[in-house]
């Protein structure tokens, strides 16, 4: 989920740690890449005026404006060459954190033959929440890799209460150790 340079240190809506979610997520993707299963990536793709910019009434800075160096995902994210990138909240006057919301994703998992999600990214309380939510509504079994995902906290708890709300929905939370294990059919 939306590991870009604008969530990453030096970006304009920077998250703490951010880029620290790329390590289990590239090495995750590389087992995913084993046994050849469908990795996709969103991104955040907002044109300059977005809703959700302060300028036009909205909460954030400006970030990931679409064609923006912002907008590049995480120059250590590895991009398989077979992934799927799909761009979301490029619709100027509505917000979308989750990845399903404006988008086809939904479809294009069920299309590839997918019924369960291991999730990674950017934000915690925000683009990886909702699109736990949303997977969950859409039927997918859902799990989050705890060490792949950061909070922006824009009130102090949100990442945790994220957290909690994912759990609550019947989501479940793991670690990219464990799925990486699970992938590879090991027990450790």
């Amino acid at each position: 989920m939306d590991v870009q340079r604008d969530f990453c240190p030096g970006g304009s809506l920077a998250v703490k740690d951010g880029d620290k979610v790329v390590p289990g997520l590239n090495r995750l993707m590389a087992e995913f890449e084993k046994h050849r299963l469908p990795i996709f990536f969103t991104r955040d793709w907002h044109p300059p005026d977005h809703i959700s910019f302060k300028d036009q009434g909205g909460i954030w800075p400006p970030h990931c404006v679409q064609g923006t160096p912002g907008a590049e995902f995480h120059p250590g994210l590895r991009i398989p060459s077979g992934a799927i990138v799909i761009s979301k909240g490029d619709n100027p006057k509505a917000e979308a954190y989750s990845g399903f919301q404006g988008t086809d994703l939904a479809g294009m998992l069920k299309k590839a033959g997918v019924d369960e999600i291991i999730l990674g990214g950017l934000t915690t309380d925000y683009c990886v929440r909702e699109s736990a939510l949303d997977a969950q509504r859409a039927g997918f079994k859902v799990e989050v890799v705890e060490d792949c995902i950061r909070a922006v906290n824009a009130m102090p708890g949100d990442g945790a209460k994220a957290i909690a709300d994912i759990r609550k929905a019947g989501a479940k939370m793991t670690t990219s150790s464990a799925a990486i294990r699970r992938l590879a059919g090991t027990q450790q």
